[in-house]
């Protein structure tokens, strides 16, 4: 029987991971370990351990890292709170195969201990490009670390077997957040509203936007021109859902800038640290609009047929679908980029458009290899 240990950081990590747990959970042929960090034991960002909890879960080690800061040295600290507490995971619970989503820094810290431990890593999600953010060196950096590799589309698959990665150790398997739209019954707009506590009405957006790391000191100017474009639609009589931005460095001056706007239109915006993956999906099935600079616009929010209006750099290079309009992170482009997504036409297109990250049989295969692949013990540079 496989250990098969999942290290979760975030809301967005665990809520894509969710499905594929559960059924690592109910086999007979492995023992599923959970391992919860970083914001998920962070009150100021919801404390979404609970979440995990509350779906059955077990969770069987907590590492609490996160300081109070989001400077580059608050972050560096972190992921040394990280690499320290799952040093003593790794010692008490022995897995054998070690599942790690994406590309923050508290997942580095993961992966670099598990190659010291000598535990093979499952990594999803990796050859992806996001030039904007200092992720994507993260996400290259862990690919050299694992051992198995799930990638979203076939370009990423072939971009990973360039790096030096063992063809018969990399598999393109789709999106497991694509599949999982297809496979949960969310809320009815009522439901939604009455478990938020605020009326959001049939004309609102999904809002979720972060720090874009690899351009530093540009936190409050791009956050501000995105507020300043909200406002001029609120005066149209649309609604914001605001999720909050991720414990990335500059992270909290975004969020003091959200909430600072949010307090100021409280009739017209309603800001949460994390709505969970039901009320999410829920509420893009019902929104109008995505709008931010969140991967989850480019890679799930297609999906429900709504569009997205992807705001700056963080997610260049990063593939998307029709539904997906790009623009500079600067007021009047934002603007105009609002009107464009908001309008009949390109809603009515939204709906219709093809999604690349979907995929038939994602949670079976990715299934199917953590449960009966064989596990290398050494890792070779794979030579084309």
């Amino acid at each position: 029987m496989r250990k098969i240990c999942f290290v979760t950081g975030t809301r967005a990590d665990y809520g894509i991971m969710t499905r594929l747990m559960k059924e690592i959970s109910h086999s007979p042929e492995a023992c599923l370990q959970i391992i919860a960090t970083n914001m998920h034991l962070s009150p100021e960002h919801g404390m979404t351990v609970n979440e995990i909890i509350a779906d059955g879960f077990c969770v069987d080690a907590r590492i609490d890292s996160l300081l109070s800061g989001d400077s580059p040295a608050s972050t560096v600290k972190s992921m040394g709170l990280v690499e320290i507490g799952i040093a003593d995971a790794y010692s008490r619970l022995l897995p054998d195969l070690v599942v790690i989503l994406g590309d923050r820094y508290e997942m580095l810290a993961a992966a670099s201990a598990a190659l010291i431990f000598r535990i093979p890593i499952a990594h999803l999600y990796g050859g992806e490009t996001t030039e904007g953010a200092y992720d994507d060196c993260i996400r290259h950096a862990i690919t050299k670390l694992s051992s198995l590799h799930f990638t979203s589309t076939e370009p990423y698959a072939r971009r990973l077997i360039r790096m030096g990665e063992d063809p018969q150790n990399v598999f393109y398997v789709g999106s497991l957040g694509v599949e999982s739209i297809r496979n949960e019954k969310v809320m009815t707009l009522q439901e939604l509203e009455n478990s938020i506590g605020f009326s959001l009405g049939d004309k609102y957006v999904v809002a979720t936007f972060h720090p874009v790391t690899n351009q530093p000191g540009e936190e409050r100017k791009q956050t501000s021109a995105l507020l300043e474009s909200l406002d001029e639609i609120i005066k149209q009589g649309w609604k914001v859902l605001f999720t909050m931005p991720n414990s990335d460095t500059g992270g909290r001056t975004v969020a003091a800038l959200i909430r600072e706007w949010a307090a100021k239109n409280k009739d017209s915006v309603f800001a949460v640290s994390s709505l969970g993956r039901l009320r999410y999906y829920s509420a893009l099935k019902h929104a109008s609009a995505a709008v931010g600079n969140s991967s989850s616009g480019l890679i799930e929010v297609p999906s429900f047929g709504i569009p997205t209006l992807n705001i700056g750099d963080r997610q260049k290079g990063r593939a998307h679908g029709t539904s997906v309009l790009n623009c500079p992170a600067e007021k009047e482009a934002i603007l105009n980029g609002l009107h464009t997504v908001l309008s009949d036409e390109f809603r009515h297109d939204a709906i219709s458009a093809t999604n690349p990250y979907e995929k038939a049989g994602t949670l079976e295969t990715i299934l199917d290899k953590l449960l009966h692949h064989p596990l290398p013990s050494t890792k070779s540079f794979h030579e084309i």
